[in-house]
């Protein structure tokens, strides 16, 4: 894969990137991601092209609002820097072929999930269930194969559904949520009941780190409520770039 190449889908996640940050911002208030333009969530004023370049415009702005100066976040060139390295590696784990298209929209899905679930404990349905459907088409036609997409839709969703019930019955709350359920069934739509697996142990990790680490800094305790749909996005990306080659590793101790 040449150099050119690799920057060119570099350039193109960045476009990518700027579209999930409307994603982002306009999905958990039900909004449309075409319409109105692009424009300044404190002041409203629509946006200028030269205001609108990835990364670049908010670095020259200086993280503020042209007009009414408000501070614009940070996660709006993280999430395009993201999307660009993403794409970036997309092309050489997978090269040019169909299931680079399949993956990179998937990692779109993962990154739109994590950002919201980060942002407002929230997964989108208008993402998760379609997204099971056009995981379990793709996998007619590319790995994993329908059978395993099948397998990681019904026990991925069966997985996190049973421990929501279980932990409702014993603790009286509930603790995870429906979104959780969907967003896992997507994630075996898409690579299968093997790497699913393999994403719910990374994110399951992930989580007990992040919340120990929450308590050992005071800035939280048992009850915390942690957006595990963000650490399954993490968990996915994981098992999407580098999963078969972790499950070959630890299946080679089992001679």
């Amino acid at each position: 894969m040449t150099s050119f190449v690799i920057i060119a889908c570099a350039l193109f996640g960045l476009l990518i990137g700027s579209f999930l940050n409307v994603c982002i911002h306009r999905l958990p208030h039900q909004g449309s991601v075409t319409w109105p333009a692009s424009h300044c969530t404190s002041c409203r004023r629509p946006l200028s092209w030269f205001e609108n370049v990835p990364v670049v415009s908010w670095l020259v702005l200086r993280g503020r609002c042209r007009t009414c100066r408000a501070s614009i976040s940070v996660m709006y060139p993280l999430v395009e820097l993201t999307t660009a390295v993403v794409f970036a590696g997309g092309i050489v784990v997978y090269g040019l072929s169909a299931l680079l298209v399949v993956r990179l929209a998937f990692a779109c899905a993962l990154i739109v999930l994590f950002a919201i679930d980060l942002r407002h404990r929230i997964l989108p349905n208008i993402i998760t269930v379609p997204g099971i459907g056009v995981g379990f088409l793709a996998s007619w036609f590319l790995p994993p194969g329908w059978v395993s997409s099948l397998l990681g839709i019904v026990a991925g969703g069966g997985v996190l559904l049973g421990i929501a019930e279980v932990y409702s019955r014993v603790r009286g709350q509930e603790g995870l949520g429906m979104g959780d359920v969907k967003m896992l069934a997507m994630i075996g739509a898409f690579l299968g009941w093997p790497l699913m697996v393999l994403t719910l142990v990374v994110a399951s990790f992930t989580g007990s780190i992040v919340g120990v680490g929450l308590m050992a800094s005071g800035r939280g305790d048992m009850q915390a409520a942690l957006p595990f749909g963000t650490f399954l996005a993490l968990g996915a990306l994981v098992a999407a770039v580098a999963g078969t080659p972790i499950l070959s590793w630890y299946l080679a101790f089992y001679p």
